[in-house]
């Protein structure tokens, strides 16, 4: 008799008895009772969640039956509202019919004069011959700011340098610089403010192309845009009248400063008139 043979018989003396009887179930091996105890806990574990699913449902039902009955007419009411409100704006407001008839002017004016105005900004109106102003023209209608060194390089070589101290009097020097600076400082302008066309007239294709998709309520944004293109127009045409009038008070003083030398060289001529007959 084994060890286990021994504990087994063991137990069974220790066991209670039922009327007399030794309850001699428990002498079966020990898998089966552990088997046993396992299959109890699986259904005292699926037993469990069932009441609490029941109990889960009944909460949830509460939940929804509140939503129904309580939010749900607060939200009805809220839902026609919005209803009218969107109504009167489709209708009154802004109708849409009206919309799309502004929207389809707009897309029309574009495809209609778009292009046409293109072609007459970027109309090339070259017509210098030889190479030297060939090459200065070119770089007048580059519409590039960043054109300016070789600009005044161009314009010196085609226009000449300034004479050398001893070959031409000093007040003619100075006046042949004035000149040259004063058209060289307009040319240079020029050059920026056809830059500045062209960042203008993009803007208003931006514009356009916005306005030909806008919504109700963007009028006061699309308005504000078109009033900082038109100031930033003002800035450039006014930078272009400030040239035109400093090219012209240049205009007057160079004819002054001529008017001055024949008169200094008209009373030269009177000393020595006056010199010859006093003799």
């Amino acid at each position: 008799m084994n060890e286990e043979t021994k504990s087994s018989e063991e137990l069974l003396k220790a066991l209670p008895t039922v009327d007399g009887e030794t309850v001699r179930k428990s002498s079966r091996p020990r898998w089966k009772k552990r088997l046993g105890i396992a299959t109890l806990m699986l259904a005292a574990t699926l037993a469990l969640p069932t009441s609490g699913h029941g109990q889960f449902l009944s909460v949830f039902d509460s939940i929804f039956s509140s939503i129904q009955s309580d939010i749900g007419s607060s939200l009805s009411s809220v839902n026609q509202i919005m209803q009218q409100v969107t109504k009167l704006y489709q209708t009154t407001v802004a109708p849409l019919a009206a919309l799309n008839q502004a929207r389809g002017f707009v897309v029309t004016s574009i495809s209609s004069f778009r292009n046409s105005m293109n072609q007459i900004f970027n109309t090339p109106f070259t017509s210098a011959v030889t190479p030297g102003p060939q090459q200065f023209e070119s770089i007048l209608h580059s519409r590039l700011s960043t054109q300016i060194p070789s600009l005044q390089t161009s314009f010196t070589t085609n226009y000449g340098a300034v004479p050398q101290a001893n070959t031409a009097l000093p007040q003619d020097r100075v006046m042949m610089d004035m000149d040259d600076a004063l058209g060289q400082q307009n040319l240079k302008t020029t050059l920026v403010a056809d830059q500045g066309q062209d960042l203008i007239l993009q803007t208003a294709n931006q514009m356009e192309n916005q306005v030909a998709v806008s919504t109700p309520g963007s009028n006061p944004y699309l308005t504000a845009q078109a009033q900082v293109a038109n100031l930033r127009c003002q800035a450039y045409m006014q930078m272009m009248i400030a040239a035109e009038l400093r090219q012209e008070a240049g205009r007057i003083a160079h004819d002054n400063v001529l008017v001055k030398r024949r008169t200094t060289m008209t009373g030269g001529v009177n000393s020595l008139i006056t010199g010859t007959l006093t003799k």
